[in-house]
């Protein structure tokens, strides 16, 4: 029984495999649901003024917002199929992943910031407009920051990927980048939800 228990153990040491999930693995899901947190208060804080006012806060530019949420679910997909790949050792498709990805988040702050302008410039629209204001443009921007962090995180691993940083068994950053813009995709699915469909379907959309 010892000599077996020995050579897995000399298996493990020769091959660097490691039973479970890695400390960073579990590191970055911490970060996740620090963050999640994070967001769940703003969320929470968002709700509390929308029903402390009385009113629904309909945004006449959900379907704006409705093109843009769909070019970032579409930037999950392209994500997924880059980093597929690379467990298949196919780097250029990592690579064409990555690209497509960080092009489909420009384009989701893009859309955010035609939002924004025109909020500010037309409707008049903006952070100090009372509570409204204040909680839609912190909840959204808090949103788009880490969008912006995320694409960020991206050219850095694209630049890595074209030096050959990575391989198939060692790609923990592109892993960290893929678990980090689910995470943001899914955070925004909630987002839209509470702050333009929720009140559409209320009639609260003027």
């Amino acid at each position: 029984m010892s000599a077996a228990h020995g050579e897995q153990i000399r298996v493990f040491e020769e091959h660097g495999a490691q039973p479970g999930r890695s400390m960073e693995w579990w590191g970055m899901i911490f970060f996740i649901c620090s963050e999640a947190l994070i967001f769940a208060n703003f969320i929470a804080a968002y709700l509390y003024l929308e029903i402390r006012s009385g009113t629904s806060w309909g945004f006449a530019g959900w379907p704006n917002s409705l093109v843009n949420t769909l070019f970032l679910l579409a930037s999950s997909a392209t994500m997924h199929w880059g980093c597929s790949g690379l467990r298949k050792g196919d780097m250029r498709r990592l690579m064409l992943g990555l690209a497509a990805t960080i092009v489909l988040g420009l384009i989701f702050l893009g859309g955010q910031v035609f939002e924004y302008f025109g909020l500010i410039v037309n409707e008049h629209f903006t952070l100090g407009t009372g509570t409204k204001g204040s909680a839609f443009f912190t909840l959204t921007g808090f949103h788009g920051l880490h969008v912006t962090i995320g694409i960020i995180f991206m050219v850095v691993c694209l630049i890595r990927t074209g030096l050959g940083h990575f391989t198939p068994k060692k790609h923990f950053a592109i892993q960290a980048v893929e678990m980090y813009w689910h995470f943001v995709d899914i955070v925004w699915v909630f987002v839209f939800t509470i702050v333009y469909l929720l009140p559409l379907l209320a009639g609260g959309a003027k």
